[in-house]
This record gives C-alpha cells, sequence and structure tokens, in this order.
C-alpha cells in the first residue's frame, strides 16, 4: 500500500445501519477519505452492513473492522465478497493466522491491515506483519482503555519509524490530537465519536480534515479524556444522570433531594464523611474544618428528622470552598442557604436543631441516600439528585459520562431533524426476546 497523502478514516462504531449510513454520508461530504464499518455495526448488523456501504459509497475505500483471530482466509474472504476494501486482522492471532488473511486478501482484492490492540511488542509484531504480507498495521488504543486517559502517542512515533508499512492511528481522535497523529508518522487517521457523534458532522469532518492536511490543531472543548487535576472540570460538564449511566445504573442515593435554586448548578468533589446521630451538629460542623477547597461534606444522620446543618455550617462551608453538603438527614435555615447559593442536598427539611453533644466521627465509611460513601469517593450532584463515583475509578466515570454526553448530543440532534427517540433508537428490533 502506497499512500499519496494522510488518509482520513471515519469508524462507523454504531448498532444500527441506517444511522450509520446518514453519518457516512456526512463525513464523506466533510472530506473523509475511507469508511469503516467498525466492529460494533458488523456484529450487530453483519456483512449487509459493508454491502450496503460499498453500495453507497463505490469511490471510497471501505474498511471491514473484522478484528479475525482465526481462520484468516476465509474470514478475509467473505469481508472481501461484501465489498470490503481492507480488512482488520488482529496482531494477537497466530502468524499463520495473518498469513492465511494476506494469501485470502489477495485471492478477492482485499487488503489486510493488522490491527496491533493488546500486543505486547508492538514494534516486534509490526515487522512480522510486514514479512507476513501485511498492507498496513494499526495502532489502537481501545475505548475502555481511552476511559483511563491512555493516548496512543508514546509508542506511534516508535512503530513509525520501525517499518515502512503505512501505520495507522485509533485511539480517541479529535481535531487536536490528529495532527500530533500526523506529525509522528500516522499515514491513516482513524477518526470515531469526534466525528459520528457531533450534531455536525460534516463541519466536524472539516475540522479534522483541516488539521490533517496543516498539521496544526484546530481547538476542541469536545471529545476529550481527562485524567488526574483534570477530573472535576469533566465531572462538571456532565449531568447525574450521564453518570449513572456510565456506570451501568448503579450509584445513585435515594430519596436526598436537592436544595439548589439555580437548576444549572452542578456539584462534583471527594467526599468527607460524617457519620453522626440525629439532630446533633457537632461533627458535621467539625468537619468543615476538615475539608479542604471542592470537597463535598457527607453526613450520615441515619435519616432523622432534627436538622444537623444550617445557615452558619453553611457560611463557614462557603468560606473554605467547599463545594457542597449532603444529608440523609435534615437541614434548616433553607431560605439562607438558598440565597447563599451553598449546593446542598438533605433528605428532608425541618426548623429544629438538636445539640452539638459530639457523638460519631469524622473520615470513616458512611452510608447515604442508600449508597455506601468512602472519604475520597467523588460526590456528582445536580437538580436531578446525586451519584457517588468509587474514588480509584474517578478518572475513567468522568469520561464515560462524557462519552455518554456526546452520544446524546447526536441523539438528539436527530430527533430535532424530525426523528424521534423510539426510531433512532430501533427500539422495537432491540427489545429482549423471552
Amino acid at each position: 500500500m502506497r499512500l499519496d497523502r494522510p488518509v482520513l478514516q471515519v469508524a462507523l462504531d454504531f448498532e444500527n445501519l441506517s444511522r450509520a449510513l446518514t453519518a457516512a454520508r456526512e463525513a464523506v461530504d466533510g472530506g473523509a477519505d475511507w469508511v469503516e464499518a467498525g466492529t460494533p455495526l458488523i456484529k450487530s448488523e453483519g456483512l449487509d452492513a459493508v454491502r450496503e456501504l460499498k453500495k453507497a459509497f463505490p469511490d471510497r475505500r471501505i474498511v471491514a473492522d473484522m478484528k479475525i483471530m482465526d481462520t484468516g482466509a476465509f474470514e478475509v474472504e467473505i469481508a472481501a465478497k461484501a465489498g470490503a476494501d481492507l480488512v482488520t486482522v488482529l496482531g494477537a492471532a497466530d502468524d499463520d493466522t495473518i498469513a492465511e488473511a494476506v494469501r485470502g486478501g489477495e485471492l478477492y482484492g482485499a487488503e489486510v491491515v493488522v490491527d496491533l490492540l493488546g500486543v505486547a511488542d508492538p514494534v516486534a509484531r509490526t515487522r512480522r506483519s510486514a514479512e507476513l504480507g501485511a498492507a498496513a498495521v494499526c495502532w489502537h488504543v481501545g475505548i475502555d482503555m481511552q476511559m483511563q486517559a491512555k493516548t496512543p502517542f508514546a509508542v506511534l512515533g516508535e512503530l513509525a519509524k520501525a517499518t515502512s508499512l503505512p501505520v495507522a492511528v485509533a485511539g480517541g481522535l479529535n481535531s487536536e490530537t490528529v495532527a500530533e497523529a500526523v506529525r509522528a508518522g500516522a499515514q491513516i487517521l482513524i477518526v470515531g465519536g469526534a466525528i459520528t457523534k457531533s450534531p455536525n458532522i460534516a463541519e466536524a469532518t472539516r475540522q479534522i480534515r483541516q488539521a490533517i492536511a496543516t498539521q496544526k490543531e484546530v481547538a476542541t472543548e469536545l471529545f476529550r479524556r481527562y485524567s488526574g487535576a483534570e477530573v472535576r472540570e469533566a465531572f462538571l460538564k456532565v449531568s447525574s444522570p450521564n453518570v449513572t449511566d456510565a456506570m451501568q445504573r448503579q450509584g445513585a442515593m435515594h430519596d436526598i433531594l436537592p436544595r439548589l435554586r439555580d437548576t444549572t448548578v452542578r456539584m462534583a468533589g471527594p467526599a468527607v464523611t460524617v457519620v453522626t446521630r440525629d439532630g446533633d451538629w457537632a461533627k458535621p460542623v467539625e468537619a468543615i474544618d476538615r475539608a479542604g477547597p471542592g470537597d463535598v461534606i457527607v453526613i450520615d444522620a441515619g435519616g432523622g428528622p432534627t436538622a444537623v446543618w444550617g445557615e452558619l455550617a453553611s457560611w463557614s462551608a462557603h468560606g473554605r470552598k467547599v463545594a457542597g453538603v449532603v444529608i440523609d438527614g435534615a437541614i434548616r435555615d433553607l431560605d439562607a442557604i438558598l440565597e447563599l447559593g451553598l449546593p446542598a442536598f438533605s433528605r428532608s427539611v425541618s426548623p429544629d436543631a438538636g445539640e452539638p453533644k459530639g457523638h460519631g466521627e469524622i473520615g470513616i465509611e458512611v452510608t447515604v441516600g442508600g449508597q455506601r460513601v468512602r472519604p475520597g469517593d467523588w460526590i456528582v450532584g445536580d437538580t436531578s439528585g446525586l451519584v457517588v463515583v468509587p474514588r480509584e475509578r474517578a478518572a475513567e466515570v468522568a469520561n464515560r459520562a462524557l462519552d455518554v454526553l456526546e452520544h446524546e448530543n447526536r441523539v438528539r440532534e436527530e430527533i430535532r431533524r424530525g426523528s424521534t427517540l423510539s426510531t433512532v433508537q430501533k427500539l422495537e428490533r432491540w427489545e429482549r426476546v423471552g
């Protein structure tokens, strides 16, 4: 394979062919060179997806992302007969599988791309793939790895120097990162979500095509991945429903209600945990002095009806730049707290306050709204409610929640154009059988 210029390949990782075709048309209008039937699309729709893409785009190279692991010649054959110009084989497959895939491709007019996903020594496997007759290799950081904020750039340059084969790269690329990939030596830029999740696919494709051609980043706030100190920024971009969706509908607190005047307020921060008794506000107030900027004070008051938090505690927390307070129990002085603007969530509201007796403890595991909360677990809250994110999964869940939001943005656009949610998702087709 010889390429005159870097190629933009749009990856269609949809479950429904109708949505994939719509996205592909817009991407081609925006300048996409190659069109990929992604693995989810092939698993969902079979090789009819490849057939329909070839019919729709006879002048574009069609890539079947088969991720072949065995029976190389046979699976390349059926993909090629369906219209694929390139077929992917996993680099983790045996040499014989890759060699057979290459031979099958030669018979039926398709070239083989070796996908290095999960390969321990990608440079050695690239060299061996060239010996076996592969047309290209793909350095691939998978979606689950991307959610840990991993990128392909650490290895990409080394691979490009190690082989004369064209090197493809896939792994969360957007209009800011494709230029870096080209400078590192990539010749095939595989972009999925930054194109297919965009409300305006054609314009998103044009921006990425521009970044590839000029090797200069086109700034974007979308389709990025976050880690470390950026986790809070990511959580503040998404809603609590986005977060529960990202966690497979887990983590939501129940019956702890938002006390927010501004419906646009979002709260996110690591938990400072407190356990106390009904009406005993000593430990909740002492916890303010333990909390730092951006922390969320989480109080297990056993769901009791007597307030353990009020206006003066809120002023103290506000002064220390605490992100908010969550109480499995009662709060009071709600009018003053709403005026202050401190994000507050509680099971109930009551004018009664108890006495500061000092029972309880700070910095231990608590249960609030039916959810276990450990010190340092992330709390995300808004007008829809609260979600607990285990501290060790914070970056991953934040990135997955952003992915949920980005998918929703595209669905929202399709509905705006006149479709409905049921039609977009083809719900009847995907209803569980039995």
